[in-house]
C-alpha cells in the first residue's frame, strides 16, 4: 500500500514569518480585513500553521473573539455579487477571480437585474452584502441560494454570512497552498 500524496502546505511556513511578512502574505485571506491576520499572528500561530486548515482555524478563532462591530465590518467589507463594483473592475483580485469562476462576469441582462434587485433587498434587510462561497456554483445556483437566504431571520443570516466568509478564507488558504 502506498502512502497518500502529501497535502499541499503553505509556503513559506507561516510560523517562520514575522508579523509584517505574515500580514503581507495572509492579510487578504479575509476580504479587506488584514486585522484578522495581524491578530492571529499576535495571538501566536498554532503548531503546524503551514497546514491551511490549522491556519484557517486560528484565523476563524480571531473572528469569533472579535466584538460584534468588528464582525459586521468584516461582512460589510465584501462586495456585492455581480454588483456595480464588479462591473467597474473594483474587486480585489481574489473576489474577481472567484466571481468570474462562477460566471458572474457573464450575466445576462435578466440575471444582472435579478442580482441587483436581490442585492438591494438583502442590504436593506440585513445591512450587509450577500456573501456566499461561489466556488463550484453557477449563476442559477447562486441566485437560488440568494432568494432563499433573503427570507432568513436576521440572526440566522448573519451567522450564515460569517460561515460563508470562513469558507471563502479556507478556500483561499488552500489555493495559496496549492500554488506554493
Amino acid at each position: 500500500m502506498t502512502d497518500p500524496a502529501p497535502r499541499p502546505r503553505l509556503s513559506p511556513d507561516p510560523g517562520a514569518l514575522d508579523r509584517a511578512a505574515f500580514v503581507a502574505r495572509y492579510g487578504g485571506v479575509y476580504e479587506d480585513s488584514p486585522w484578522i491576520a495581524s491578530a492571529a499572528h499576535d495571538a501566536g500561530l498554532p503548531p503546524d500553521a503551514a497546514d491551511p486548515d490549522r491556519l484557517a482555524a486560528a484565523m476563524e478563532a480571531v473572528v469569533a473573539r472579535a466584538p460584534e462591530a468588528a464582525r459586521l465590518a468584516l461582512l460589510r467589507a465584501h462586495p456585492d455579487l455581480a454588483g456595480r463594483l464588479a462591473r467597474a473592475g473594483g474587486l480585489t483580485a481574489a473576489s474577481a477571480a472567484e466571481q468570474a469562476g462562477a460566471g458572474l462576469d457573464h450575466c445576462t441582462a435578466e440575471e444582472f437585474a435579478a442580482f441587483t434587485a436581490l442585492n438591494d433587498r438583502y442590504r436593506a434587510r440585513f445591512g450587509i452584502p450577500f456573501i456566499i462561497a461561489v466556488r463550484g456554483m453557477d449563476r442559477a445556483a447562486i441566485l437560488a441560494a440568494f432568494r432563499t437566504r433573503v427570507a432568513h431571520a436576521p440572526e440566522v443570516e448573519i451567522a450564515t454570512a460569517l460561515d460563508q466568509v470562513h469558507r471563502i478564507a479556507r478556500l483561499r488558504l488552500h489555493a495559496l497552498a496549492a500554488a506554493a
